[in-house]
């Protein structure tokens, strides 16, 4: 029985304030990230972002904020809390960059329709959504079978290369906009640094960034390590300020749902990161229970998925999800509102046209930072929140991650300067070769693979790792077992390769598909195929001889995480 209410719950506190500053720069350096990487990597016109793309985010967002919000006033007065904090809710950045970088990109590099590669991303993301809403009914099994350093591996992966380190090339490439941002965020997040009225870190890195942007243009020092930002695009940007009426995207899903390819071949990227978020997100409530605040897991997880499909059917392309870092805004003080406000901000904002505004103000290098800071944050957590023990599974789990980064972008440099010089060699040309550079490319594109399956890889190695390390040499057989049978079907490591693009090549599938000038590298993987078989083998005696002595050995799975595990960052990315 629910004793009688102590305190009343307020409506609105001094910490919902810092809580929804904190909360919305994380959100709207999500939105210069999309804007961004769709218009110069997805091929996107900036005006069918601004009118279909970012009202769609809108939607996701007012329905996951208003949730979580109203959620935190009834548990506030059903369990007699009235410090309960409201989980922390946004776009999911790992998403963002993974369908982005490996799904819309891909699709317009090969078919050079813009079209095409939103459309992807929306399937991707519905895939997402509906992974994110049926969570409930599998995500604690499958969190007791997938060891949580394959999990957080494959974020640290992710987090250290297509985020962190992409994001520190672009803030170096721009310093005197970027660095000044990257110390605010510093001794905001790492040293606990409480500035001059309790503004964030993050706030006061984007408005330095920004100033700093404005200031080298007004006086001509743009060139200096600065960027060129332009008062006519404000201008024409607050021209541009109208009511849009989000486009339900049901007709173009359908049209798109023809295109078995748009779907299927990416699945080892939407399934994986979909799986992953629900498990993230599942990690953050307990977290929230774990910092005092309870919340019902099932309506919690079907939330997130229903804010995720509301963004595929309404025109974006990126999940959301529960945000890590509920503890730090309890700590803030926030409450319930600094959400209801987030969600209801951005929804103005999208809904009323500003986005080009946002953008023509805002340099995406004076937001560089916080997007390292998040891919850091998310490596980081890898580490802390696993066994100490398991630190190796998450380490051997960077090397596809590395290699795709390699690979991305030798294939894009190749590319670009095949514009001005067409005889710039190709990765095709240079796979075809005997390696002259020792570059090891034919290892770089085996682990790499089509349609982005370094991720599955990434997660089965890693498993693979933490399994061996517990000795569970049965689960450890299962794993390889899987690797031998996804590369013998060609899902994982096989690629046909034109150009610089890699194709998929599944193993009903022609070695040539396609004429050009160079015949295309072809690589089946069936050797690796035949080495995850043998190493299957080689697991499955070592765990019969384990049974026949007694036992696996002792795990280790249940020992202490490191240090600083479980550790908890103020406004940082769902890990």
């Amino acid at each position: 029985m629910t004793s009688a209410p102590t305190g009343r719950y307020p409506w609105w506190t001094r910490g919902d304030l810092d809580g929804f500053f904190g909360l919305m720069v994380d959100n709207l350096v999500q939105v210069l990230l999309i804007v961004t990487l769709c218009t110069t990597v997805a091929g996107i016109p900036a005006e069918f972002v601004f009118t279909h793309m970012l009202p769609g985010v809108a939607v996701s967002l007012i329905v996951g904020n208003l949730y979580y919000g109203l959620q935190a006033r009834w548990v506030a007065r059903r369990q007699n809390n009235p410090t309960c904090t409201a989980l922390p809710y946004g776009i999911n950045t790992p998403s963002v960059i993974a369908y982005a970088l490996f799904i819309m990109g891909p699709v317009y590099r090969q078919t050079g329709d813009w079209t095409l590669a939103w459309q992807a991303g929306l399937l991707a993301c519905l895939v997402s959504g509906v992974i994110e809403t049926t969570g409930a009914l599998y995500a604690e099994r499958l969190r007791r079978i997938t060891p949580r350093a394959a999990l957080l591996g494959v974020l640290a992966a992710v987090g250290i290369t297509f985020i962190a380190a992409d994001f520190a090339f672009r803030m170096y490439a721009s310093p005197l906009v970027g660095v000044l941002p990257l110390v605010f965020l510093l001794l905001a997040y790492f040293s606990r640094y409480r500035f001059p009225l309790g503004l964030p870190g993050g706030f006061l890195a984007i408005v330095f960034g920004m100033l700093i942007a404005w200031g080298t243009t007004l006086v001509g020092w743009q060139g200096f390590g600065g960027v060129a930002m332009s008062a006519a695009a404000i201008g024409e940007a607050l021209g541009q300020v109208r009511f849009i009426v989000p486009s339900f995207c049901g007709g173009e899903i359908l049209a798109a749902l023809q295109r078995h390819d748009l779907l299927v071949s990416f699945l080892t990227v939407s399934i994986p990161m979909g799986v992953i978020n629900v498990i993230g997100s599942l990690q953050n409530i307990e977290s929230a229970e774990a910092g005092g605040d309870r919340f019902a897991t099932a309506p919690s997880l079907a939330v997130n998925g229903l804010g995720t499909l509301a963004a595929g059917l309404f025109g974006s392309c990126f999940p959301t999800t529960i945000y890590i870092g509920h503890p730090g805004w309890k700590a803030l003080g926030a409450r319930a509102s600094y959400s209801i406000v987030n969600g209801v901000f951005f929804t103005f904002v999208f809904l009323f046209g500003l986005g080009p505004f946002i953008v023509a103000l805002i340099p995406i290098e004076a937001g560089a930072a916080i997007v390292m800071y998040i891919g850091i944050i998310i490596t980081a957590q890898a580490f802390q929140a696993t066994p100490r023990a398991h630190a190796p599974a998450v380490a051997i789990a960077l090397f596809p991650a590395l290699a795709a980064l390699l690979v991305v972008k030798m294939g894009g440099a190749l590319d670009t300067a095949a514009l001005t010089a067409p005889a710039t060699p190709t990765l095709a040309t240079l796979a075809a070769g005997a390696d002259p550079f020792g570059l090891y490319l034919g290892g770089l594109l085996t682990l790499t693979g089509a349609n982005s399956s370094w991720i599955v890889v990434t997660l089965i190695l890693a498993a693979l790792g933490a399994e061996l390390i517990d000795r569970r040499y049965r689960a450890a057989t299962a794993w390889c077992a899987a690797a031998a049978l996804l590369t013998a079907l060609g899902l994982v490591h096989a690629y046909r390769l034109d150009g610089s693009t890699l194709h998929a090549l599944f193993i009903w599938q022609a070695e040539k598909q396609t004429e050009a000038a160079v015949a295309p590298v072809a690589y089946r993987a069936l050797p690796i195929a035949v080495g995850y078989g043998l190493g299957a083998v080689l697991l499955a005696a070592v765990a019969w001889g384990a049974m026949r002595r007694g036992g696996e050995g002792v795990a280790t799975s249940d020992a202490e995480p490191t240090e600083a595990g479980g550790g908890e960052s103020r406004g940082a990315e769902q890990s």
